[in-house]
């Protein structure tokens, strides 16, 4: 922190007004400049993590609260938001002095690195998504009550599945592989570290259908130290790079390999009245507007891409591809 102060325009000209008059020797400015200023340093805050590293966090956080908008908004069929208001360097004390009673606290391993982290709702945005999941319109309750053993085991199922973006949101600083150990209600009663280790808190602000609360990830630094030499941007994005060349590529290629389409061979047309359609008895002929030798239409999805002969393969109905259709017959 630099501890130079900037003179404002009357703190100049009284300066200049005394050094002019005599009142201030050069020398005595001087001299006081040279001296060593005391910097106050809080040894119940110490800053764990440098500003590149809370740059870096940011983005995997803000990164997280658009995946997690995603995956609220899939399960609960609702108008989801979420956004990244804070990212703080805190005791363990503080964080669970400043929460409500009760609250949601989603207790998860930190897999593969040890040590456990929490993830929790405020109540209000709890109940929304419990009203939402069985019917309702997800307005805020008047009364703020304990969970009942069935709300919880709701709760969990849509934490447990939201972890997943969770796990996309860290994948270029490392691979997670997170569980959800316990739910607890009263935050007094949860230790996953001493109450003075440094903790770092990131806090979300949410509304979920007519509810609006805070949702907050705290991770101990002793959790992160392992990996806090990867938490810079260069990093960062370097592993996003390679993974989006290398990984990524491969996987869209697999998916697009298993992906199904339908294909179908036209092999006439014909346009009748409705009542004809209607009349129509077993042993009626239509006349199509192809003969029976000419080459079958093959259309991929909805698009016109091969000729072929039909024909009989045993004892199924088949068509022999005999030409590929040129591209600009295709775009027709």
């Amino acid at each position: 922190m630099s501890s130079d102060k900037v003179l404002s325009q009357n703190e100049i000209d009284s300066l200049l007004h005394d050094l002019n008059s005599g009142k201030v020797e050069a020398e005595e400015i001087k001299k006081e400049s040279e001296e060593k200023t005391v910097q106050v340093y809080d040894f119940k805050h110490p800053d764990k993590l440098s500003k590149d590293q809370l740059r870096t966090l940011r983005m995997i956080y803000e990164n997280f609260a658009r995946l997690l908008t995603t995956s609220f908004s899939t399960q609960l069929r609702s108008v989801v938001q979420i956004e990244l208001t804070s990212i703080e360097q805190l005791s363990y004390d503080e964080f669970v002095r400043s929460l409500p009673q009760p609250t949601i606290m989603s207790i998860c391993e930190f897999n593969p690195l040890p040590g456990e982290f929490i993830l929790e709702l405020n109540p209000g945005i709890g109940y929304a998504i419990i009203e939402r999941l069985f019917g309702g319109q997800g307005t805020p309750p008047k009364n703020i009550r304990d969970f009942t053993d069935i709300e919880e085991m709701v709760i969990k199922k849509v934490l447990k599945n939201s972890l997943g973006a969770f796990i996309e949101a860290w994948e270029n600083v490392v691979e997670l592989k997170p569980r959800i150990k316990s739910l607890e209600s009263n935050p007094q009663f949860t230790q996953i570290v001493p109450s003075n280790d440094m903790v770092i808190l990131a806090t979300f602000d949410s509304r979920i259908a007519q509810s609006d609360g805070l949702i907050n990830v705290c991770i101990p630094y002793i959790v992160l130290e392992p990996i806090v030499n990867k938490l810079n941007a260069q990093y960062w994005f370097s592993t996003s790079h390679e993974g989006k060349n290398d990984g990524s590529l491969e996987q869209l290629k697999d998916r697009l390999s298993k992906a199904k389409l339908p294909v179908v061979a036209n092999l006439a047309n014909a346009t009748i009245t409705v009542a004809d359609l209607l009349d129509l008895q077993t042993g009626d002929v239509i006349k199509l507007d192809q003969k029976a030798d000419t080459e079958a239409i093959i259309k991929v999805g909805k698009k016109p891409k091969f000729r072929a002969r039909p024909g009989v393969l045993g004892s199924k109905l088949a068509v022999e591809i005999s030409d590929v259709l040129e591209e600009e017959w295709q775009d027709e």
